[in-house]
């Protein structure tokens, strides 16, 4: 009976281990099998894309097959939300790193950095000339940068009107009391050769004519040019020397036209000398150069000061910070990060407030004044509204997947209404011309094309030389038999074309080219708005990473996308927004 216990005691022991294994078995079993489908259900939520190429579509992460970028996630289901926002999901949003801001009125201000060097002031520089005429016979100061006083003397001079006028001094010394007259011409005429009343006196006194005169500096300074040698025969008036008072100097910096507006007569700025470590100067702007040179796209401002001991050296290098505020009151100011610039508008995104998952909307702004790394925003935004500062191509790569108004594809919504196939854009109406002007017109696109075509194979001579083809093209537009206003109109783009063509024409390496492309493929991407449609289509083509990923269009005579700006670096990169026919 005992033996019968123990062996049910076993069975049911053992049912109560095997249940209980089984239980543990199975249940880690089914925990892993849903743990695995919450995660390829999570993967197959998301898809991967390019914030350049948002046509580029995969299930996974990777590199896009075009520009060789890390692909970044967006999230599906995005058609669903209000007709002009974009939805993401919030694990889609933190993956891209996807950062707002809520923007607000302020204070704004710029720092200003200016490079400029010490100059002489040009007040102080004056020139040392010959009295009389006759030859050197004596320089006592031989060398530039040689310090002299005023009153020291610097050269001898053998001058025969000298002596002339001394031998005629003494004839009229004897005959002084009957001839007074004639004796003060004779004193006149030696004091307007710069001999003193001391020195007509000691010739008096001696009786004798001196065979040279001497020449004395009329100021302190510095030698800045010494211009004869000894035995050179000198003309009345003939410069000897340069001299320059440097107790007073200028300095001279060099400021971008952007940053004029910054600065005024009166401002005070502090300054540091690369020779003087450690120590700060002070000045007060007291010249802004109202010419812009041509070349360095700059305007010297001048700071004037003073030069105790002679410390500040002309061509001595000088560094400046500015903290400068721009216009009066409050502005409202957005980083650059936030603000995609499209050639002819710029854009941000907003996020809409209170929703449940992130929501963007497309905003067209008015941009201001450039603060460094930040815009004034004129217009467009209130107060309050958050914008997108980072992940800003992430969110446009999304509204271009769900088919939202976008940077590249503003025709998917409301935002800006400008159709996808137009003849000019909004605001510019199509200019009506004769077919003769049109046919002109489309002759200097059709070179353009070809300069373009050279670009994309990277031939710099060969975009040089068709540059001067198009200004050639340029000049046989018969513009005055246009109407007024497409006169007007072709008048306004015409200095934009040929001042971009030159550039392009001197520039001696490829990358200066396509950056002079730029502005040249804007104006004339709006010379086929203005005057098209042509006989057959054009395309306006759009890479967004072109002038420093400002983004830049340029026109095409077929859909294919190559790239200009980056040949075969990134053949590919862009896509076309427009079709004019």
């Amino acid at each position: 009976m005992k033996s019968k216990n123990r062996i049910i005691g076993i069975v049911a022991l053992s049912l109560i281990v095997g249940l209980g294994l089984g239980y543990l078995l199975f249940s880690e079993e089914t925990g892993v099998a849903e743990t695995e489908a919450a995660l390829e259900e999570a993967d197959q939520s998301t898809t991967w894309t390019c914030s350049m190429h948002p046509q580029i579509r995969q299930p996974e992460p990777g590199q896009c097959p075009i520009c060789g970028m890390d692909l970044i996630p967006v999230s599906e289901g995005q058609g669903e939300g209000e007709k002009m926002a974009v939805k993401m999901s919030e694990t889609a949003a933190r993956l891209a790193n996807i950062q707002t801001m809520r923007v607000g009125m302020e204070n704004a201000a710029k720092t200003i950095r200016l490079n400029g060097h010490v100059a002489p002031n040009e007040r102080l520089v004056k020139t040392q000339s010959a009295h009389i005429s006759g030859r050197v016979e004596q320089l006592l100061v031989n060398t530039t940068g040689e310090q002299v006083r005023q009153g020291q003397l610097l050269a001898r001079v053998y001058s025969p009107e000298l002596i002339t006028a001394q031998r005629e001094l003494l004839q009229a010394h004897a005959i002084r009391e009957s001839q007074p007259a004639l004796y003060e011409a004779t004193r006149e005429k030696l004091a307007a050769l710069r001999i003193t009343q001391n020195q007509i006196e000691q010739i008096i006194q001696s009786g004798e004519v001196q065979e040279s005169l001497g020449i004395y500096a009329d100021r302190n300074g510095i030698v800045l040019q010494k211009m004869v040698n000894v035995g050179d025969y000198l003309d009345r008036g003939e410069a000897l020397f340069t001299i320059a008072d440097l107790s007073k100097v200028w300095i001279v910096f060099d400021a971008y036209e952007s940053d004029l507006s910054f600065l005024d007569e009166g401002d005070q700025l502090s300054f540091s000398i690369a020779s003087v470590p450690g120590q700060e100067f002070k000045g007060e702007i007291t010249f802004i150069d109202p010419v812009v040179d041509p070349q360095t796209r700059t305007s010297e401002v001048r700071v004037e000061t003073e030069n105790p001991k002679n410390r500040l050296k002309p061509e001595m290098f000088a560094t400046a910070s500015v903290e400068a505020q721009f216009g009066d009151g409050e502005k409202m100011v957005v980083p650059k990060s936030a603000v995609m610039w499209t050639g002819q508008r710029s854009v941000v995104y907003v996020k809409a407030p209170n929703t449940e998952q992130p929501s963007f909307s497309l905003r067209e702004v008015e941009l201001g004044a450039a603060l460094g790394n930040a815009y004034v925003i004129e217009e467009g935004l209130e107060a309050g509204e958050q914008v997108v500062i980072n992940g800003t191509f992430t969110v446009d790569a999304a509204a271009q997947l769900a088919g939202k108004p976008s940077m590249m594809n503003p025709a998917a919504g409301a935002v800006m209404k400008e159709p996808s196939h137009s003849k000019a854009p909004a605001g510019m109406e199509s200019m009506e011309v004769s077919e003769d002007r049109k046919s002109e017109i489309n002759a200097v696109l059709q070179a353009y094309f070809k300069l373009k075509d050279a670009l994309v194979a990277s031939e710099r001579a060969k975009a040089a030389e068709l540059a001067r083809r198009m200004e050639e093209e340029l000049e046989k537009v018969d513009m005055a038999a246009m109407s007024e206003a497409a006169h007007k109109r072709w008048m306004n783009i015409l200095p934009r074309l040929k001042s971009t063509l030159k550039e392009i024409n001197s520039k001696s390496n490829i990358d200066a080219q396509r950056k002079a492309f730029v502005p040249l493929s804007t104006a004339v991407v709006e010379v086929a708005k203005s005057f098209g449609p042509f006989d057959l289509p054009v395309y306006v083509m759009y890479c967004p990473m072109a002038d420093n990923d400002q983004g830049a269009n340029w026109l095409s005579a077929s859909d294919k996308v190559l790239n200009p700006y980056y040949g075969d670096l990134m053949l590919r990169c862009g896509e076309m927004t427009q079709e004019i026919q």
